[in-house]
């Protein structure tokens, strides 16, 4: 049976190596590892991290941050020390936190119609997308933004995705999907979906990307508020999801997990929950 666990992907910060390497054996092989471009990382550490990831038999899925980017040439040497570990295959293409660009890159778009990342050996990007909005983004600007970079993609006939934050209402989620095919952008949507992790540093995460109260975030995810020393896991948010999805008229659908660092905690927790999905 097919679920939206099938060809799941993770994330990881530079420092999240040695995690990585712990969980390994508990990943599948080839698993899409994500490598974030964070303005406390340097290229040394992004790069190590991707070498990583291949080195583990994973598929390294780098972050390039447009806004946080000073110029072209930082942009190059970050491609090309990439390239020579021959992980510039896939890529994800993120505006970034900064409000004002550092560099010419004004968002991902900008990245995107440069060329640099084909030129460089991409032939797959990813892009983000914002089912509960984005706090500091109207929400015309988002759907305007993502079917440009989506047009961009087939133009450039570049395959891709729609990778989301952090998510945790499913009802919002099943509508935005619905909303993002109803814009004509047909790109594979991987849902954003935190691995098991204390309900309090949840609620912290949640709180720090402006998405809900507490008690909204504790009634849709499925967990008490009596209980914030305990741990959440997506169990109730991934049925709720894998009910509710139509492919005709959702789409391709599957999940990506942010780990908090957890990897073999987030692993062996996915390898459980897959089981009792069968």
């Amino acid at each position: 049976m097919v679920t939206v666990l099938d060809d799941f992907s993770m994330e990881m910060t530079g420092k999240d190596v040695a995690r990585l390497e712990a969980a390994a054996g508990v990943i599948p092989p080839g698993t899409r590892i994500h490598i974030t471009f964070l303005d406390n990382e340097d290229l040394a550490m992004r790069v190590n991290a991707a070498a990583a990831v291949k080195r583990l038999g994973f598929a390294p899925v780098p972050h390039i941050s447009a806004r946080r980017l000073r110029s072209q040439a930082e942009l190059e040497e970050f491609l090309t020390a990439l390239r020579a570990i021959d992980a510039t295959e896939t890529l994800f293409a993120v505006g970034g936190d900064p409000t004002v660009p550092l560099g010419p890159y004004e968002d991902s778009l900008a990245l995107i119609e440069s060329g640099l990342l084909q030129q460089y050996g991409a032939k797959h990007i990813s892009i983000g997308g914002y089912p509960a909005g984005h706090p500091d983004i109207a929400d015309n600007v988002l759907w305007s933004a993502l079917e440009s970079k989506s047009a961009a993609l087939a133009k450039l006939q570049l395959p891709g995705a729609v990778l989301t934050q952090v998510e945790f209402d499913v009802d919002q989620v099943l509508s935005w999907l619905a909303e993002v095919r109803q814009h004509g952008v047909e790109l594979p949507v991987r849902v954003g979906v935190p691995g098991p992790t204390s309900i309090k540093g949840l609620l912290g995460f949640a709180s720090r990307l402006g998405i809900s109260t507490s008690h909204t975030i504790a009634k849709k995810y499925g967990f008490s508020m009596t209980n914030l020393l305990g741990k959440a896991g997506p169990e109730t948010f991934i049925r709720g999801l894998e009910a509710g999805l139509d492919p005709a008229k959702h789409g391709v659908v599957l999940l990506h997990f942010y780990t908090f660092g957890g990897f073999k905690g987030t692993a062996e927790w996915i390898a459980h929950f897959r089981q009792e999905l069968q």
